[in-house]
């Protein structure tokens, strides 16, 4: 249902995390090279080691063992930053998850190929009233340069202006992506430029839709490694807007954090299942195909773009916790500690949907939810799911609205989503445990160019 999320930096130019901090400077103090030997001592035994204005990651785990880590984390202020800022010297990073930077030019948009950030805002406007052609461009323009300032890890406006939320912290693999809804193209005067793709997506059986949490003439996709980064984003893009453009709906959603496990992983979906395994690889030679609109492809303001499908689909996670592992495992057909097929191999194993068990059945149930979803089983049909997780509090009945904002995308949804959600509608056995709430399509252009805005090959061509 989500993407796979492995914390591995495709090796293309499509929105490559650069990680723009730098190291230590020459002679800086890392623990390392401070004159000792390795056993506390400087240049020889019984002499003090040499002392150095910087905290470094060694003398701060030695200050912890030996004050205790409550009393370090109580007294970090006046004593061992105290410290450094007498010396009036900078403290040693202690993380670089904020430094990592995400180009916002490219010939994709960001967002779309690099893993799936720990927190997510996804978004659609409506135009306002009067708002038409030229005032939409002109908020691409703001929209397009305040998501490249902020990707660098700047502020999103000069002046005074900006909100400070995210003051002190570096880009933090920040992406900012923008894409059109069907509405749009009426209500700019643009009805000659919309793509078939963006033909309504058809009504499935499970459906139970709200229509104001769905569609919209303009989409945002926002993500980010830390919280502050994401929601300074997310008010600086509603600011911009002013009365150009209001917001129709807004969901949060979360993954887990990069370094949260002690190897790259692919990501745990809310029923405790490995989720995205058999994602579209860069690497595999179909990729670009499936994934993205060729240059060549009409209409030719999408060239490099891609369709997504978003969905949150709420899981019934009450229901879900009351069957056992096994027949948990059955719904799914794969392992849940870790991703294996049920006939066997490890999570990158393809499954074997031939293969029976002791008793003649096969050890994948003809409605497993991977048995449903398999290309093999949709005629080739491929989507990469880069989805987040949400939790919105609890309902009246007391069950967590939990579950899953799918966010999928391909080169055509009429080749790609439409066939495989016609597929689980008929027979998924994770179906049962999944509610369709709301549903959403857009077209995403291509990555802008230097100078360019996102869109500015539409809206100008």
């Amino acid at each position: 249902m989500s993407t796979q999320n492995t914390r591995k930096t495709p090796p293309t130019q499509r929105s490559q995390r650069t990680p723009e901090a730098p190291g230590a400077p020459d002679g800086a103090d890392d623990g390392s090279n401070d004159g000792s030997n390795g056993d506390g001592a400087a240049g020889g035994e019984g002499r003090e080691p040499r002392q150095s204005g910087r905290i470094t990651r060694r003398r701060l785990l030695g200050t912890a063992s030996a004050a205790g880590a409550a009393g370090l984390a109580a007294g970090a202020a006046g004593g061992a930053w105290a410290h450094s800022a007498a010396q009036d010297a900078p403290p040693t990073a202690l993380s670089s998850l904020g430094s990592t930077a995400v180009s916002f030019h490219g010939t994709q948009q960001a967002g779309i190929v690099a893993p799936a950030q720990a927190h997510g805002h996804l978004l659609a406007f409506d135009l306002a009233p009067r708002a038409g052609r030229k005032q939409a461009a002109a908020l691409l323009r703001r929209w397009s340069e305040a998501a490249r300032r902020m990707m660098a890890g700047e502020p999103p406006e000069d002046g005074e202006r900006d909100t400070g939320i995210a003051l002190d912290a570096g880009p933090a693999s920040l992406t900012v992506t923008f894409g059109f809804g069907r509405t749009f193209f009426s209500r700019t005067g643009l009805t000659d430029r919309l793509p078939a793709q963006l033909a309504p997506l058809p009504d499935f059986s499970a459906d139970a839709l709200d229509k104001k949490r769905s569609d919209g003439d303009l989409w945002v996709q926002i993500g980010a490694d830390d919280a502050l980064v994401a929601f300074h984003a997310l008010r600086a893009l509603q600011r911009e807007a002013a009365d150009t453009a209001r917001v129709r709906w807004q969901m949060s959603g979360f993954n887990r954090s990069p370094g949260a496990t002690e190897q790259p992983r692919t990501m745990r979906n809310l029923m405790g299942q490995v989720d995205g395994t058999n994602n579209p690889r860069p690497e595999e030679k179909d990729f670009d195909e499936r994934i993205f609109v060729p240059s060549s492809g009409a209409p030719s303001w999408m060239a490099g773009g891609s369709y997504v499908v978003q969905r949150r689909i709420r899981m019934l996670l009450d229901a879900w916790d009351t069957h056992s592992l096994g027949e948990q495992e059955q719904v799914i057909g794969r392992r849940k500690s870790d991703g294996a097929p049920l006939s066997g191999g490890h999570e990158r194993t393809e499954p074997d949907l031939d293969k029976r068990g002791p008793d003649g059945r096969p050890l994948i149930a003809a409605d497993a939810h991977i048995r449903v979803t398999a290309p093999e089983s949709n005629g080739g049909a491929a989507m990469l799911r880069r989805s987040f997780s949400f939790h919105d509090g609890f309902r009246g009945d007391g069950a967590p609205d939990a579950g899953l904002l799918f966010v999928a995308w391909q080169a055509d949804p009429l080749r790609g989503f439409v066939p495989v959600q016609r597929k689980l509608d008929r027979g998924d056995a994770l179906s049962r445990f999944l509610r369709h709430e709301a549903s959403a399509l857009f077209a995403v252009p291509g990555g802008p160019g230097k100078g360019e805005y996102v869109g500015q090959r539409l809206l100008e061509g």
